[in-house]
């Protein structure tokens, strides 16, 4: 597991939000650069946070 999605630094919304949107907004960026390699890793690594953070974390903690 890449991300442990039950680490305190994780607990507040507003960090898991800019965790996901950061990536997913720089690939963006680099898409319309036109560095569609960097804008699929960037996309990949949005995408992999978003599932970590938000679907398979359990919210008792």
């Amino acid at each position: 597991m890449l991300v442990d999605p039950e680490h305190p630094f994780f607990r507040p919304l507003w960090v898991r939000v800019l965790c996901v949107l950061l990536p997913l907004l720089w690939a963006g960026f680099e898409a319309t650069s036109g560095a569609f390699f960097w804008a699929f890793l960037f996309g990949a690594a949005g995408i992999y946070l978003f599932a970590a953070l938000f679907l398979k974390r359990s919210d008792d903690g």
